[in-house]
């Protein structure tokens, strides 16, 4: 491996982009879709004779949009300079519209940029990032409505027989059977192991608040998305009323810094989620977190561990890492 010599320029050579759909070896749902496959964009950039990958889940377009449109932004530019080609992204985008594609296209090229200027250096991107933990907690993450209650209780006691102390669950999909559905993977993961819920928005204020009473009969300490994340007020009536044990989780919607920031003043959740393959990469991960520290909120990540291992070794205040079944297999 070619190594950046201190005061030499590698500019960025060649961006490649290519989409994939990768089937799941079973159907999924949560509370509000479901699906049979998962769409893989993976970017190649080069410079110096290096090459840093970078990727999100996006619709194949996003990968025409990336070649035919972001590719030109970074190309050309010196590969230590992140941010110069973020930014350039980002104004490219400006008529495009920010939330979406194209952000999550920015998310696999930023992303990309981070792993080749840290090859460049040679050196493991936590160490540019600069390190404070050697490790991070992280939880289990599936437990689809579409699953029989067999099913369910399979996969996420497996996970605890591993040594992950946290699992999450969906619901919402039928809600006249989420309480069973939750009582029942309480049942089989025990009375030590944490059990978290992921409602994906399909609940209303009024149901939402209910469900968080019964599910507190389980000792269920994290409610995601009781509500719809576009629902600011209605976060903060179910973080307000909901049992002081139970924490109000949303943010893996937000694609730029502006729409974290509007839900940790609406004050709208108890920890914020934040996704690099979809917040303009790990620029605005960074940017997320940075918001985090400034609220004194922790952060999760959502979905994609491999992306975002090295980042979170890189913050003080995580709380922990998802560790999400469709993305774990790719």
């Amino acid at each position: 491996m070619r190594i950046a010599k201190p005061g030499s320029i590698a500019r960025v050579e060649r961006v490649e982009a290519r989409a994939y759909s990768i089937p799941t070896r079973t159907p999924e749902a949560d509370g509000t879709l479901s699906w049979d496959k998962t769409t893989l964009v993976l970017v190649n950039a080069e410079a110096g004779g290096v090459s840093g990958i970078g990727y999100s889940y996006a619709d194949v377009a996003t990968a025409k949009l990336i070649e035919d449109t972001l590719a030109a932004e970074v190309i050309g530019q010196d590969a230590m300079d992140v941010n110069a080609g973020w930014h350039a992204m980002v104004r490219r985008i400006r008529n495009l519209g920010r939330p979406g594609i194209c952000s999550m296209a920015i998310s696999a090229v930023d992303n990309a940029l981070w792993d080749l200027k840290a090859r460049l250096l040679n050196l493991p991107l936590v160490k540019l990032l600069g390190q404070v933990r050697e490790s991070v907690p992280l939880y289990g993450s599936g437990g689809f409505t579409n699953y029989s209650i067999a099913d369910l209780q399979k996969q996420l006691e497996g996970w605890v027989d591993q040594g992950i102390p946290r699992v999450k669950m969906k619901v919402g999909s039928h809600p006249e059977e989420d309480e069973k559905r939750v009582k029942a993977a309480r049942k089989a993961i025990g009375d030590d192991a944490e059990l978290f819920v992921d409602a994906n928005g399909a609940y209303s204020r009024k149901q939402a608040l209910a469900m968080a009473e019964r599910f507190a009969e389980y000792s269920v300490s994290w409610f995601e998305e009781p509500v719809s994340s576009d629902d600011l007020e209605g976060l903060r009536l179910l973080r307000d009323r909901a049992p002081a044990q139970m924490e109000i989780a949303a943010g893996e919607y937000g694609y730029d810094s502006r729409y974290f920031r509007r839900m940790l003043e609406a004050g709208a959740v108890d920890v914020l989620q934040a996704d690099a393959t979809r917040c303009a990469g790990i620029t605005g991960f960074l940017q997320a977190a940075a918001l985090c520290e400034a609220h004194c909120l922790p952060l999760s990540t959502h979905t994609a561990p491999a992306v975002h291992l090295h980042a979170c070794c890189a913050l003080p205040q995580l709380r922990h890492m998802e560790y999400f079944y469709d993305h774990v297999r790719i």
